[in-house]
Parts: structure tokens; sequence; C-alpha cells
């Protein structure tokens, strides 16, 4: 159901009306959350927990200290060469012998990447829009020739060259902080049986609520949702609570921004993982979208948008799949904020590009019932990413982690202890032997 979550929401974060917020930086509540305030009069709810602060390791001794100089477990060699084209093709090579995820049966089984993958933009910046004969600024006598000509003269060419070390992230490492961000209606109860259990591994856990949804504040303006305005709020938490190595777990939209912070800060995030996020295309609001309805017969509808979600959400329709629903939070957001996260979801920078020069593994979880994200759209982000591969879950639908806790909770724990062989390219090259004297 679509309800508002305006009333009483500064009461509960704060005990004060709205305006008293003041310039604080942080409230811990009695519950275990934390409210965050990542600009004035803009709080989110953080679920923050983990294992209590151990001490210090002693340091290293220096004959440990140069084994671990000498270790190579997990460092790769990521070379990649990305070409843009003028027409609007993609032509992305793999140069190195980037790892697959082979110990959990990784993508068709063969342990390696593509060596080179042609793809067309979903929408290509700078293409002439037109390709049938006449069109604008072609000649009759040249109009296939020159097109032609253009496709083979490339408008942009990126170049990856680099080393990483992807490690194993288990539970009683200090320096290891798994980040949960949902989707649009949902709240961080989503991810309950996830938090629960990553915290009984010993794992330290943030999880926010999106501005307008569970217990964070929910402006009245439409900017306050746009994809720009929510990515600067999940930086704000990641800076916040992040360590040496940092996990990124999405759901849907938030699959974005775990993309985003990924892209900014690649020393910083050390694994990736997408539960039905959908293809690696820039983001573009439908103008023939039921949520672009007026905010008031939105909220009249609410109740056939509860049962619609219901039905495209979860693989089956039951008494347990309500009362998930119900837990969890999703769609209990006002029809303003519904209808704003929606209209402001433009984000034309990540398209297939962007997501092509990342170099964090990533691991992609679709559940095969569902109806909002086809499994193409996945298998197409799993081609496109340099160090992925996709899992399909058969009893899942789009809120598989709901549906399917314990799946979900293996998998990602599978992926999170993950280490790669170390590939030939990323081993020292023995140096030459220095030259004979002569006598």
């Amino acid at each position: 159901m679509l309800t508002g979550v305006t009333d009483g929401i500064f009461c509960c974060l704060l005990g004060t009306p709205p305006n008293a917020v003041g310039p604080l930086e942080s409230v811990e509540s009695s519950d275990g959350y934390t409210f965050v305030e990542v600009k004035p009069g803009r709080v989110l709810r953080v679920k923050h927990a983990g294992p209590a602060p151990t001490a210090a390791p002693p340091p290293l001794s220096s004959a440990s200290s140069d084994a671990a100089q000498g270790d190579l477990s997990g460092l790769v060699r990521c070379q990649r060469r990305i070409t843009v084209y003028r027409n609007g093709r993609l032509l992305v090579e793999n140069l190195g012998r980037a790892p697959r995820a082979d110990l959990l049966n990784g993508q068709n089984g063969s342990g390696e990447p593509p060596a080179a993958l042609e793809v067309e933009l979903a929408d290509p910046a700078g293409s002439d829009g037109r390709s049938g004969p006449g069109s604008a600024g072609s000649g009759s006598g040249s109009g296939n020739g020159g097109r032609r000509r253009r496709a083979r003269r490339p408008k942009r060419t990126i170049h990856i060259d680099c080393e990483k070390r992807i490690t194993s992230c288990k539970g009683a490492q200090a320096d290891v902080v798994l980040f949960f961000i949902h989707g649009v209606g949902g709240s961080l109860a989503i991810w309950k049986e996830q938090l629960d259990f990553f915290v009984r591994l010993g794992y330290e856990v943030v999880a926010p609520d999106l501005a307008g949804h569970g217990a964070s504040s929910a402006p009245q303006v439409a900017a306050a949702y746009t994809f720009y305005a929510l990515a600067e709020d999940m930086r704000a938490i990641f800076k916040r609570y992040a360590k040496k190595r940092n996990v990124l777990i999405g759901h849907s939209y938030g699959v974005s921004f775990c993309t985003f912070l990924a892209h900014e800060y690649p020393d910083l995030v050390h694994k990736v993982i997408m539960i039905n996020g959908g293809g690696p295309t820039a983001l573009e609001p439908s103008f023939c979208s039921i949520f672009n309805m007026p905010t008031c017969v939105l909220h009249c509808l609410s109740p056939c948008l509860a049962w619609s979600f219901l039905k495209a959400g979860f693989a089956r329709q039951g008494a347990k799949e309500k009362q998930l629903l119900k837990e969890g939070n999703a769609f209990n957001v006002s029809s303003f904020v519904l209808r704003a996260m929606m209209s402001g979801q433009y984000w034309p920078e990540g398209d297939e590009v962007y997501h092509a020069e990342l170099t964090v593994p990533v691991l992609l979880v679709h559940g095969m019932h569902d109806k909002f994200v086809p499994v193409e759209e996945d298998q197409r982000m799993a081609e496109i990413l340099l160090l992925a591969f996709l899992k399909l879950i058969d009893e899942g639908s789009h809120m598989v982690m709901l549906e399917c806790p314990e799946t979900v909770n293996t998998l990602l724990h599978e992926f999170l202890l993950w280490e790669p062989e170390p590939s030939p390219r990323a081993l020292p090259e023995p140096l030459p032997a220095p030259p004979e004297d002569k006598k």
C-alpha cells in the first residue's frame, strides 16, 4: 500500500519538529539504528551492525613482512581496450587473462572472458541518428560509403591496464564492510535475512534507507529524488563507514548506486554484488509510465499497485509472500516520493562504456521469475563487465533475497570468500641476466 512516511518522521528521528534538526551529524536510537544527516535537513536512517571492536593485530615481523610482499595470491592483471565508434558501435577487447569465478560455476563454465565483444550502444552519443538514404548531411553519390568510412574511425578509445589484488573477505577481518542498498519502494528491512546472517558470521554491515523510504526524511521537492541527489546521499554514507575493503550489494535501482560508487572509488570498492539490477544501459525515465500520473491518481491506485507488485515481484503470491511484502515495507512510500523517484531516474553517464570501465569483480544474481528485469539484461551486463559472472536462481523472482534467503546468503558468502589464482601476467617476469664481461 502507498502510505505517507512524512508524518511524524522527525519526531521518530529526533523527537523534535523538522525545523529543529540543526547541523548535527548523526543520532543513535535505542533500537540500534543511526540517523545520519547527509546534508542540512536531509536525514537517512542507517542500520550499522557488526562484531565488537577488537585489539589491533601485532605488527608483522620482518620475515613475515617479506613473505607478504612476495605473496601473489589474488593478484590479477586487468587489461582492456574500449573503442567507441562514431556510428554507435562499441568494441571491447580483453587483452589479458581476466579471471572468472570458476569456483562458483562461472558463466559458460569457461573461466575466461571473451577475447573481444562488439555491441551497439543503446543510445549512442554523436551518432547520425538516421541511417536511410537521403539523410541530412549525406550526398546522393557518397551516402553509404561515407558512413562506412566514419564507422571505422573511432570517436574515442579507452585503455585499461592495472593490477588488482582480489582477496577473500572473511567476517573476522576488521577492514571489511558490507554495504546493502535497496531499490525503489523498499527499505533496509528487505535485507533483514542477509544482515542477520552476515552479522552472525562476524561481518560489519551498513544498510541505509534511501530518502523518502523507511524512516529516512522525505523532502517534498521532486529534485530531492533524482539519481544524482540519491547518489550523493550514498556517497556520504559510503565515506562515513568505508574501510580498506568494501563490498557493495545492491538490489534493482540500488545496483546503479553501487556501480556509481565502484566507478568513483575503485581502490576502496573490493567487490560488487548486483541482484536483479538489469542491463548496462543509461538510465532514462519513461514518459509513458503509470508513475507519471498525478500524485492524487497514484494515491487512489495504490491498492492496485501493491497487488501488481506482489504478482510481479514474487514467484508465488501466497500468505507468506504477502507477509514478506508487508515486513519488507515494499512500496511503503508516499505517492509523491514514488512518482519523483521514477521520474528522477536520469543518468546518461551510466551506459555500456561506463560499465565496461569497471575493474572490480562483480557477482550478478538473477531470479528467473523476475517480471521487471528480463534475464537477457543481466546476461548483457555479464558480457560487458570485465570481471563478472552470473548466477540464476530458478525459484526466485525480483525480490529473490526475501523469497530464497538461504540460497542468496550462500551465493553472497561464497563470492566474499572467493579469491582467484594469479594470472600469468600478474606474475613477476624474471630479470634479464647481466651481460658477461669480455676478457
